[in-house]
C-alpha cells in the first residue's frame, strides 16, 4: 500500500529530491542512492536528485548532488534511513511540497505527508529493494550494487540478528546483477594505515568495567596526532566486539567544538533508549548520540554499566 503511495506521489511530481540522515552509513546512502536509480529507472522524465555532504571515506558508494534551493519548489522530498528530523542532512527538506519516510530505525518522531517504518528489516535498502522485487521494477547493476552495499553494511556483512530468510533473499535478489560483491566488502573494512595505527591504540587503551562494558574516549589531540578525523574513527567502532566479555561499548570522538560523538554498539542490552536521552537514536544494539562535554560521556558511560548490570541479572 505504501509503495503504491509513493508511485502515485512520484508521478505527480516532476523533481524528487532524497535526503538521508547525517554521518551517512552505507545503508543511509545505498538507500539513497538506490532509491534514485529505481526512479530514474521505472519514471521517466524525472528530475532526481540526492542531497547531503559527501564523506570520502564512503566514496565508493557515490557522490551528492549540488542544487539550488529553487529546485524544491513543488518537489517531492524523500527522507531514508532517518528516525528524526534533527539528524535529517541538509535542512532543505522541509521546502518541498511533499514530505515521505522511509525507514527501519524505531520510529521515535513520525514525520512526513505519508511514511514506512518496518523495524524488522535489516535495513532501509531491504526496504527498497523489497519494492523492486515484488513490483519487478526495473534497474541497473549500480542500483543493485547501491542497495546491496547497505543491506551488507547495516547487517555487518550479514553477522547481527537483523538479518533474516528475507534479508538473505533479497541479498541473493540483488546478486544477480553485475557488481563485485567482493569489491563491496573490501571497501567497507579496508582502512588507511593511519586508521590501523589508531585501531591498534583503541585496543592497548581501552578500558573495561566488570558490568561487561567497554569504553574509550578520543581527543581531537590524539586525532590529529594520528592525521586523522572523526569521519575516520568509523572503522574503529567494531573492534571492542571482539573482545571477549564485553557486552556493550563506547567510542566518544572530541569533535573540534569540543562536544563528543558517541557511537554506541552492544550484543545483548538495548541501548537506543541511552542515545535517545543523549540527542540521538538508533537500533537497540546500535545507535548514536552526541554529549556537550566529558561530564556527560561520563553519565552516558554510567548508564551503559546500568543497561548492562540489568541485561546479565
Amino acid at each position: 500500500m505504501f509503495f503504491k503511495q509513493l508511485s502515485t506521489y512520484i508521478h505527480e511530481h516532476d523533481t524528487i529530491i532524497i535526503h538521508r540522515h547525517t554521518n551517512p552509513d552505507p545503508d543511509a546512502l545505498g538507500s539513497q542512492l538506490g532509491l534514485a536509480g529505481i526512479i530514474t529507472e521505472n519514471f521517466k522524465d524525472k528530475h532526481v536528485y540526492c542531497v547531503g555532504r559527501d564523506i570520502d571515506s564512503l566514496a565508493f558508494m557515490g557522490q551528492m548532488d549540488q542544487i539550488d534551493d529553487s529546485c524544491y519548489k513543488n518537489a517531492l522530498v524523500i527522507v531514508t534511513d532517518t528516525a528524526n528530523t534533527p539528524r535529517i542532512d541538509d535542512k532543505r527538506f522541509t521546502l518541498g511540497k511533499t514530505l515521505v519516510k522511509i525507514d527501519h530505525h524505531p520510529d521515535i518522531e513520525p514525520y512526513g505527508d505519508i511514511s514506512y517504518v518496518d523495524t524488522k528489516a535489516s535495513s532501509t535498502s531491504e526496504m527498497i529493494t523489497q519494492w523492486v522485487y515484488e513490483e519487478r521494477l526495473m534497474i541497473t547493476s549500480e542500483t543493485a550494487r547501491h542497495l546491496y552495499a547497505g543491506i551488507v553494511g547495516d547487517t555487518g556483512r550479514f553477522l547481527y540478528e537483523s538479518t533474516s530468510r528475507k534479508t538473505m533473499q533479497l541479498a541473493s535478489f540483488l546478486r544477480n546483477y553485475d557488481f563485485s560483491a567482493t569489491d563491496i566488502q573490501y571497501a567497507m573494512i579496508t582502512q588507511s594505515i593511519q586508521t590501523a595505527k589508531l585501531s591498534g591504540y583503541v585496543l592497548q587503551h581501552l578500558k573495561y568495567t566488570k558490568q561487561g562494558v567497554a569504553y574509550i574516549v578520543l581527543s581531537q589531540k590524539l586525532l590529529t596526532k594520528y592525521g586523522l578525523s572523526d569521519e575516520d574513527t568509523a572503522g574503529i567502532v567494531s573492534l571492542p566486539g571482539t573482545i571477549e566479555n564485553v557486552c556493550c561499548w563506547g567510542i566518544f570522538v572530541e569533535q573540534p567544538s569540543g562536544k563528543y560523538r558517541c557511537r554506541l554498539r552492544s550484543k545483548g542490552p538495548a541501548i537506543n533508549s541511552i542515545a535517545q536521552e543523549h540527542d540521538g537514536g538508533g537500533h537497540p544494539l546500535a545507535s548514536g548520540a552526541n554529549a556537550q562535554h566529558l561530564d556527560e560521556v561520563k553519565i552516558i558511560i554510567s548508564k551503559l554499566k546500568k543497561a548492562a548490570e540489568h541485561y546479565q541479572k
